[in-house]
């Protein structure tokens, strides 16, 4: 299967938007629709889609909708990455990844890479930051392989899976900012190297 196009949606999204998403996600996560934090999904969509800034791409094959990517500036002080880093980055406006998901039928032919690269293309912020589960390595080295780190664990919400804080930038840091943002430079708040055991 192809995929035709890819549709970037913000600020104003089509009614029922929540319901496209919904509908891709089922698809995706079919095996695990019964778990709780799984089946929480549509208030995710609606807590993300009422964010200032939030931005979203849609790929289609044909008029077949096939992944999504979207996402929103995180606020200043509430990083993903905030307390695992140490210094922080300076500068450090982050645009938060929430979610990429591709419908089965339509992996293995470099879709999530088009809509993780689509849904940054012109971001104006300095850093960008995702959440990736513990038990999927594979995503991680997704992650790692699009110049992701990591920077260490959290489980965001209560009943959510643990997850790894992945960063990267969007644009180097400044000269002389003190700050270049590599994996060595990150630490968990015990001193460990992240990604140590």
């Amino acid at each position: 299967m192809t995929v035709a196009k890819i549709i970037h949606y913000h600020p104003e999204l089509p009614v029922d938007f929540d319901q496209l998403l919904l509908g891709i996600h089922a698809d995706v996560r079919s095996d695990r629709m019964l778990d709780p934090f799984t089946h929480r999904f549509h208030q995710v969509v609606g807590h993300w889609t009422a964010r200032p800034g939030f931005s979203c791409v849609v790929s289609y094959d044909g008029r077949e909708p096939t992944g999504f990517a979207y996402g929103a500036p995180l606020a200043a002080g509430r990083e993903w990455w905030r307390g695992l880093l140490a210094p922080a980055p300076d500068p450090a406006v982050t645009f938060g990844l929430s979610e990429l998901m591709v419908r089965p039928a339509w992996r293995g032919q470099g879709l999530a890479g088009r809509l993780h690269d689509a849904l940054l293309e012109d971001r104006p912020e300095d850093l960008v930051c995702l959440l990736t589960e513990s038990g999927q390595p594979r995503v991680r080295a997704r992650s790692e392989a699009w110049g992701y780190r990591p920077v260490g664990p959290t489980r965001p919400v209560a009943g959510s899976p643990a997850y790894t804080v992945m960063l990267r930038r969007l644009r180097p840091a400044p000269r002389g900012s003190g700050e270049e943002y590599r994996e060595g430079a990150v630490a968990h708040p015990d001193g460990r190297a992240a990604g140590g055991s």
